[in-house]
């Protein structure tokens, strides 16, 4: 669950995740980052949140775009050995879209405890109490689940921008 279950190269993702959820706060979206990587270590797709609600499509989530656009580009049997890579929990929603779309794996930075610690009950952000390993033990195939992870490097992309 924690730190020892993943790699270096998980933390090096992960790292990169967070950098893309800072370039999406920078380009004036919430600050989410995510990335699928393939087994040998490809990025197949990447995306930072573009969703901004109260306007705009609010199901643009970083990891949802992210699985989307890896799910049009390669086929099934590959993406069940990829990775989703984020800087933030999946939330419900996306939590679906990676079982929907078939991915083996989610190793995620910030926790989505500690990310409500931080939104709180901001409009834009109203977050569920829902960690992603129970929506994705209801699936009917195993994903693997790491996290949290980095936590505190995370949670500085969201410094200030919850007010």
């Amino acid at each position: 669950m924690g730190n020892a279950d993943h790699s270096a190269a998980d933390l090096d993702f992960l790292r990169r995740a967070i950098r893309r959820a800072e370039r999406a706060r920078a380009e004036g979206h919430h600050p989410f980052g995510a990335l699928v990587v393939d087994e040998s270590g490809a990025v197949v797709a990447e995306a930072g949140n573009d969703s901004q609600p109260p306007h705009g499509d609010p199901t643009r989530h970083a990891e949802l775009v992210a699985v989307a656009a890896a799910a049009r580009a390669i086929p099934p049997e590959r993406l069940a050995r990829c990775t989703l890579y984020t800087s933030d929990e999946p939330c419900c929603m996306c939590a679906g879209a990676v079982y929907w779309c078939g991915l083996g794996r989610v190793v995620y930075a910030l926790s989505e405890e500690s990310l409500l610690r931080l939104t709180g009950d901001h409009p834009e952000n109203p977050t569920f109490s829902l960690p992603c390993r129970e929506v994705l033990a209801r699936g009917q195939r195993h994903i693997e689940i790491i996290g949290p992870a980095l936590e505190a490097e995370a949670a500085r992309g969201h410094a200030g921008f919850w007010r």
